[in-house]
C-alpha cells in the first residue's frame, strides 16, 4: 500500500522542474504590476487645466453662485439707464464684480443698449437677474430703438462679432453666441461659416438656418507659431488629439524646427486630411 501511495505522489524530475518554472512564472505574473509601479510612479494630477475649464464655463453661464448670493441679497434696485451706467451703481442692482467687467467690456467694444430686451440678451445676466431688474430698467427713445433683428441682406461677421451682436442671427441665443466666441478663441477664428457646424449643438438643420445670415474675414484668423508653442498652448487646438499634440511637439525637439508642412507629413499620426485642415492655423517662424 506505501509502495503505491509513493509511487503515486512521486513526481520525475522533468515534472518537478516544470513546476519549478511554473511558480516562477506565477510569481513573476503576480509581481509584475508593482515592478512597474516601482519604476514609473504615478504622476501627480494637474487640475490646472480642470480649473481653467470651470473659470470658463463659468465665464459662458455668469454664473458665480458665491458672489450672486451675496451682491444679490445686498441688492438696492432703482430706475437705471443701463447705457454707461457707473460700476458702483451695478453692484447696488445686486451684479458681482465678474458680470458687471462682462457689461464694461461690451460696452467698450461699441455695444450699446436700445431696449431693456437688450440687457437679457448679454449672456451675464441670469434670467433671474433679469426678471428682479426688468421693470426697474428705463432707456430714453426705447420705442425708437432699431430692431434687434437682422435685416434683408445684412450680415454679422464671425470673427468680429461679440456675443451680442451674435444673438441677432436667427436662432442664436446667449449660450449658443458664447459657444460659438469659446470656439472661435480655441480655434484662432473662422476660415469658412461650415465650420460653424463645429460648434457643439449646431447641426445640419440649424446651420441652415444661420448660413445665410453670416460672413467670415479669413484674414482675422490668428495663427500657431508652431516652433515655439508648448504642448499646454497647442493642446487647445480643437482639431488635434492630445496624442497628435504630443507627437508634433516630441518630432520637433527630437529633430528641430519645422520649416513647412512637408515637416509635419514625417509624422504617422497625421493623415493627410488633419493636415489639411491644421496648415491655414500655423507658421513656421
Amino acid at each position: 500500500m506505501k509502495s503505491q501511495l509513493k509511487n503515486y505522489l512521486s513526481v520525475t524530475k522533468t515534472q518537478w522542474n516544470g513546476l519549478v518554472v511554473f511558480l516562477i512564472l506565477v510569481a513573476a505574473i503576480l509581481g509584475a504590476p508593482y515592478v512597474y509601479e516601482y519604476y514609473n510612479p504615478p504622476k501627480a494630477v494637474d487640475f490646472k487645466d480642470f480649473e481653467t475649464d470651470i473659470a470658463l464655463l463659468k465665464q459662458v453661464t455668469g454664473d458665480d453662485i458665491n458672489d450672486v448670493s451675496s451682491t444679490t441679497a445686498k441688492a438696492k434696485p432703482f430706475a437705471f439707464n443701463p447705457n454707461n451706467l457707473p460700476a458702483d451703481q451695478w453692484r447696488q442692482l445686486g451684479l458681482s464684480d465678474k458680470q458687471i467687467a462682462t457689461i464694461k467690456n461690451y460696452e467698450a467694444k461699441g455695444g450699446h443698449f436700445y431696449r431693456k430686451q437688450d440687457v437679457q440678451k448679454m449672456y451675464s445676466i441670469t434670467a433671474e437677474d433679469y426678471k428682479r431688474l426688468e421693470s426697474y430698467i428705463n432707456i430714453p427713445g426705447e420705442t425708437d430703438a432699431p430692431s434687434n433683428k437682422l435685416i434683408a441682406g445684412e450680415t454679422v461677421e464671425l470673427n468680429n462679432a461679440d456675443s451680442a451682436k451674435l444673438t441677432r442671427i436667427p436662432g442664436v441665443g446667449p449660450a449658443f453666441a458664447a459657444r460659438i466666441v469659446a470656439y472661435r478663441k480655441r480655434l484662432g477664428g473662422f476660415l469658412s461659416k461650415e465650420q460653424l457646424k463645429d460648434v457643439y449643438g449646431i447641426d445640419a438643420e440649424k446651420y441652415a438656418g444661420m448660413a445665410g445670415q453670416v460672413r467670415v474675414n479669413p484674414a482675422r484668423i490668428s495663427k500657431i507659431n508652431i516652433n515655439e508653442v508648448d504642448f499646454e498652448g497647442l493642446r487647445k487646438f480643437p482639431y488635434l488629439t492630445n496624442k497628435q499634440t504630443n507627437a508634433i511637439i516630441q518630432y520637433r525637439l527630437q529633430h528641430g524646427n519645422y520649416s513647412s508642412i512637408a515637416d509635419l507629413q514625417n509624422i504617422a499620426i497625421l493623415d493627410d486630411t488633419i493636415l489639411r485642415k491644421i496648415e491655414p492655423y500655423i507658421n513656421f517662424k
